[in-house]
Order: structure tokens, then C-alpha cells, then sequence
């Protein structure tokens, strides 16, 4: 099932897909759902109204819009890695998003108004929404642990994410993490999403393609190594990791301004899209 968050009547709602309409489900947010530890798609199955809303003119959310965490994976495909001038680390590279990072489908990736900035730049990635936690989870039941998948847009500003060794302010500027349309029910794609093509798209132009088996750590290992140190929670995101091709990388650089458009899509799952706007002058 493919699960989307929108704005209904000023309240964020939830509802489930059915062909080219949302059936609606109500108003209790996606991860206080996961928390329950309920099976989504019986859940769906038992509560979804006979209301049906046209999927064309919603007003998308990110499909959750408060996960307990956000983890990201960085350099997580070995092309990738190179192009950035790095070592292939043998452990995964791991930072944190906030939640004021996020933005919808649909919805603008904001350039930030500061000084320091020529642009924003893209990374077109697969989202991992934890069903069900815990610590020390073995990579074979790992996957079991898997709600659903979802697109993301790691937005990154660049000259921000090299001011320090760590990559913290850079990737965590407010609207710059495109996060949706749906959040796809795990039983409806490969397990750990293997073998499917990653693209990104700029204005049209394909900057990033790759098949998701050039992981370097596949799902089941980055949710059995990150639970090693982490307790992972039901709501719970992985940011899986992109591919090469990023703007930053090229000569010249390839950094979206304002009017451009950037897709990111994954065989059966979609198409996640935004606009990039100028954050308005202070």
C-alpha cells in the first residue's frame, strides 16, 4: 500500500492510495501509527473510509513530518565516494537530520539567503521508515523491521558542509530535505529495495543514475550495524546514501538556483519532484 500525508480542511491528514484517488483515514500522524505496532496494510485495510479525494490538486506533506530520527548515510556508493575525493570507509558514514529540514513533494527546496552560498545541490537517495525497533538487530531480521521506503533529495549546501569536519549545519538548512510522495509498503517493492534504478534529474537532464545493488551497505546491514550503537525506533528514517553525478563534483559545478526542477525517481516508486525557490531576503 502507498500511504500519503496531506493538508485537508487547514489539518494534516492521512490516506492511503487507491489508483489515482487517496482514501482518507484520518488525522493520527503516520509514525504515532508505526509506534502502535500495528500491520499497516490491516490497519489501512480496517480503517480507510469510503471518501475517496482525488490524488491530483493534494496539498503533499513529507510522510512523516516528526520521525523520532532521521539517519543519513554518506558515501554509501563507491562512484560517489570517489568523486568526493574520499577513502571507502568501511564503516558506514552517518549523520543526523532535524525534522526542520523537511519539505513535501511538490513543495519548493528553499536556496538559502547566506553569503556564503553559490547554490544547492542535489542527491537523489531511498528513504527506510523503521516499523519495528530495537538494539542489536541481526541483519537477517532486519528487513523485518522494514515499515516501507520512500524518496528523498539529501539538499546539501556545500561551502556549509565543509566548514567543519562534520557535515551537521551544511545538510540540515530549513526546507532543504525533500522527503515522499508516499511511504510504500514494504512488501510492495524488492527486499531492501535490490535491484532497482536510482535517477536524478535536473531540468530534465539525468545527473545520477545507478541500480541499488552498487550499495556498498545494503539495508539489512546499515540497520543491523547503526542498531549496534543506536536504538532504532518505530518512525525512524535511514537515509540510504546517492550515487555519483552530485553538482558539487562536476566542472563546472552544477548548483540548482531558483526555477529549477529536480526529480528523483526509483523504478515502482515514483517520481519525487520539487522546484528550488530563493529563501526570501532578511
Amino acid at each position: 500500500m502507498r500511504f500519503v500525508n496531506f493538508i485537508r480542511e487547514g489539518q494534516a491528514t492521512l490516506g492511503v492510495r487507491d489508483g489515482d484517488d487517496v482514501r482518507v483515514l484520518g488525522t493520527e500522524p503516520l509514525e504515532s501509527v508505526l509506534a502502535r505496532g500495528v500491520d499497516l496494510n490491516e490497519w489501512a485495510r480496517a480503517n480507510a473510509s469510503e471518501e475517496k479525494l482525488p490524488m491530483a490538486g493534494l496539498r503533499l506533506l513529507p510522510p512523516l513530518q516528526r520521525p523520532p530520527k532521521i539517519i543519513c548515510v554518506g558515501l554509501n556508493f563507491a562512484d560517489h565516494t570517489k568523486e568526493s575525493n574520499y577513502e571507502q570507509p568501511a564503516y558506514p558514514t552517518l549523520f543526523l537530520r532535524v525534522n526542520t529540514s523537511l519539505v513535501a513533494h511538490d513543495q519548493p527546496m528553499i536556496r538559502p539567503d547566506v553569503a556564503d552560498s553559490e547554490g544547492l545541490d542535489y542527491e537523489g537517495e531511498i528513504a527506510v521508515v523503521i516499523g519495528k525497533g530495537g538494539r542489536h538487530i541481526a541483519k537477517d531480521d532486519a528487513l523485518a523491521c522494514v515499515a516501507g521506503y520512500s524518496l528523498f533529495n539529501d539538499g546539501s549546501v556545500r561551502e556549509y558542509q565543509f566548514k567543519t569536519p562534520q557535515w551537521t549545519v551544511g545538510k540540515n538548512f530549513d526546507a532543504t530535505g525533500a522527503f515522499g510522495p508516499d511511504l510504500i509498503t514494504a512488501d510492495e517493492l524488492p527486499p531492501g529495495v535490490r535491484g532497482l534504478r536510482l535517477e536524478t534529474r535536473v531540468n530534465g537532464a539525468v545527473v545520477q543514475s545507478a541500480n541499488t545493488d552498487e550499495l556498498v551497505f545494503d539495508v539489512a546491514s546499515l540497520i543491523s550495524i547503526i542498531s549496534e550503537a543506536i536504538t532504532l525506533e518505530a518512525g525512524d528514517v535511514i537515509v540510504s546514501g546517492t550515487p555519483s553525478g552530485i553538482g558539487w563534483a562536476r566542472t563546472p559545478k552544477l548548483l540548482m538556483k531558483a526555477g529549477d526542477v529536480c526529480e528523483v525517481s526509483v523504478e515502482g516508486m515514483g517520481v519525487l519532484r520539487n522546484v528550488i525557490a530563493d529563501e526570501p531576503a532578511r
